[in-house]
């Protein structure tokens, strides 16, 4: 796939190219900024605010040393299998009282990349639920903070309740490697369900 990302601005060529759109989702606080500017071979796009106290109450923060938060969406462009292929990285929101707005960015899409930690596996039910309503396929990456408890696959699965054909991955979404792991095993299973093969 791509190469580790640099500070300069990379252009598409005037090549023909295939397009595709992918959801970063998740629940607040999870690492879907994180990731997105890790993979990002542009500058990514993002439109984070100052937290404060009046949102307390709706957003549990689970990550206390957090003091933005994303308002609207993350952006990011990896180009993949030796420029063929450009992926657009959308970050979006996960709880269901963003539903109208998710619905737009997730039009388009091919799959989603589902962010999630084992401290609060149950903060992650509405966005699965949000993308299983429609219709993506997806794969869960399980984004490893230094406190989390670990789990075995099947007792993640079990408390995920996701299928086993959907694929389950641990990650760092600091790592540009590790997150890109997380995009090749979403990527090998849109391919499979579509019926072909890597």
């Amino acid at each position: 796939m791509g190469s580790s990302p640099s500070s300069a601005p990379v252009y598409l060529p005037d090549s023909n190219q295939e397009r595709v759109k992918v959801l970063v989702a998740g629940p607040f606080g999870i690492g879907k900024t994180t990731m997105i500017r890790t993979l990002s071979e542009i500058p990514s796009l993002h439109t984070e605010e100052v937290m404060t106290d009046a949102a307390a109450h709706v957003d549990e923060l689970a990550v206390p040393d957090k003091k933005t938060t994303t308002v609207a969406i993350d952006f990011g462009r990896l180009t993949i299998a030796q420029g063929r292929i450009v992926l657009y990285l959308f970050g979006t929101p996960g709880q269901r009282r963003f539903k109208p707005l998710w619905s737009d960015y997730a039009r388009g899409a091919l799959g989603a990349l589902v962010i999630v930690d084992t401290r609060r596996l149950a903060d992650s039910f509405e966005v699965i639920d949000l993308i299983e309503e429609s219709g993506l396929d997806y794969a869960v990456a399980v984004n490893q903070f230094p406190e989390s408890p670990e789990y075995d696959e099947e007792t993640l699965r079990l408390k995920l309740d996701v299928e086993d054909h959907t694929p389950l991955v641990i990650c760092d979404a600091r790592d540009w490697d590790s997150s890109l792991n997380a995009l090749r095993a979403l990527s090998a299973h849109l391919v499979s369900r579509a019926g072909g093969s890597l």
